[in-house]
């Protein structure tokens, strides 16, 4: 067995510097014989300021590039973001390709190139809780999903009676569900 890095163009997993995977991703695009990819999830969130649309790295810390180990790596290592190469040891293991086609498949689904969005998914039916305002705490049913306002109708028991309420889906706590 040769200990010499293959010759054959392979996916790689990348180490990015903290937050920098779309700027190493960006300089290792303008290196002739590379490919990257780098999947981005952009999701709505509750601030202070009201809801604000967030994007951030799929895999925080890291990216796939697809290149030739042996004579490409040194100007992968030095591109600028790029923090090192995955390592178990002294090998670098290639990414297998059905991996990153299935991952990119899953990304082109929602006619996106490398954005991936997501919203929190919630249906009729599901408890819930009021995270904040005067009903904060107070636990209810769903009753309708509402996703074009981002709002949703909920049943609660206030008073002694059962009310249905409209709020805004982003003030709502989720229970958590068990991973499949």
């Amino acid at each position: 067995m040769s200990d010499s890095p293959p010759s054959e163009p392979a996916w790689y997993c990348l180490k990015a510097q903290t937050k920098r995977e779309a700027i190493a991703a960006t300089h290792l695009r303008e290196l002739e014989g590379v490919e990257v990819f780098c999947p981005m999830l952009r999701y709505r969130k509750a601030t202070r300021r009201g809801k604000v649309w967030w994007v951030e790295a799929l895999f925080p810390g890291y990216l796939l590039a697809r290149f030739r180990l042996g004579t490409d790596e040194r100007a992968v290592m030095y591109s600028q973001g790029v923090r090192g190469l995955v390592r178990f040891g002294g090998e670098v293991p290639p990414v297998p390709d059905e991996f990153v086609a299935a991952l990119r498949e899953e990304v082109a689904k929602q006619g996106q190139k490398e954005v991936l969005t997501v919203g929190p998914r919630i249906t009729e039916g599901e408890e819930v809780e009021l995270a904040h305002g005067p009903l904060g705490g107070v636990k209810g049913t769903v009753v309708e999903v509402l996703p074009a306002r981002e709002r949703v109708r909920v049943l609660l028991e206030f008073l002694g009676r059962e009310q249905v309420v409209e709020v805004d889906l982003f003030s709502l706590l989720l229970p958590r569900k068990p991973l499949p």
